[in-house]
């Protein structure tokens, strides 16, 4: 492979107009480039300044083969590629002089770039991040199911839901999640372009929350998932999981997937009891 297979660009549309096929194709492993570049498109910022976001397409014989983009925080999120096109692509990057900050793809891809990159700029790459991807099967809804009932969020639910959202940041260590939050940048946060759903117990107290990506690609992604601590052990995170789920796929969903921490035991359960299989393991690296 050489480096003039990879063809780079900031325009969105002609991007997705070579690339949205190759993305389309395979709506549950693409599912975080599928969402991101859509709210890229519909105008949604990352709250990462004024650097335009960076598109890269692997083209052979014709067709795309891969992607990525790096946002203006200089993150790179790419699709899967061999070691080799992992090496080439680092050192087309680093020619070119684009810094980054860090890597996020599925596991073999990311820890080949990531191990390409240190050899190219000499930085060292450090994990922060890893998940297992699920997608649905058949929902198969808990037993039994906890008295109460969900209910689609409305914007007078805003300061539970941030609250919600805030607490689950600081539980999982994403500081730049609560960063935003913090400073009313919600619409820059990840959890911007969410819709949000409650499970409420019959006094309509909201004692858990999950949210769905817009569908793209006929893929809708759930996340997050969250359960304060003192109301956990009660079958409320799978109820509220069921209700997205459900909504999901009555709108049409072909994939319907999610992320799950694989060391986190008692939530990996729950997700596949109710009917998510695990496809591929995810990893993200910053580099130093």
């Amino acid at each position: 492979m050489r480096p003039a297979d990879w063809h780079l660009t900031e325009d969105i549309d002609d991007f997705l107009a070579r690339a949205g096929d190759f993305l389309r194709s395979r709506p549950a492993l693409h599912n975080t480039p599928l969402t991101v570049i859509e709210k890229l498109r519909r105008g949604g910022a990352d709250g990462s300044g004024a650097e335009a976001t960076l598109f890269g397409r692997l083209e052979s014989g014709g067709e795309v083969r891969a992607i990525f983009y790096r946002l203006p925080s200089h993150r790179l999120s790419l699709t899967s590629l061999s070691p080799e096109q992992a090496d080439t692509l680092a050192a087309h990057l680093v020619d070119l002089g684009h810094p980054l900050s860090g890597v996020l793809a599925d596991h073999d891809t990311a820890t080949a770039f990531a191990e390409a990159w240190q050899r190219h700029t000499g930085a060292a790459p450090v994990r922060d991040w890893g998940a297992r991807l699920h997608r649905l099967g058949t929902l198969t809804p808990q037993e039994p199911f906890p008295k109460g009932s969900g209910r689609i969020v409305g914007e007078r639910d805003r300061e539970q839901v941030v609250r919600f959202c805030r607490e689950f940041c600081v539980e999982v260590g994403e500081d730049r999640s609560i960063t935003l939050i913090d400073a009313g940048d919600w619409d820059s946060s990840r959890f911007g372009d969410r819709h949000f759903t409650f499970w409420e117990t019959p006094d309509g107290t909201p004692v858990s929350m999950a949210a769905a990506t817009s569908m793209v690609g006929g893929m809708v992604r759930v996340d997050p998932v969250y359960t304060p601590a003192h109301l956990r052990g009660r079958g409320y995170a799978g109820a509220v999981t069921v209700e997205v789920s459900r909504a999901a796929l009555a709108a049409g969903a072909t994939d319907v997937v999610l992320f799950a921490d694989p060391a986190n035991l008692t939530s990996t359960a729950l997700y596949q009891r109710l009917g998510y299989v695990p496809v591929s393991d995810f990893t993200g690296y910053k580099f130093s």
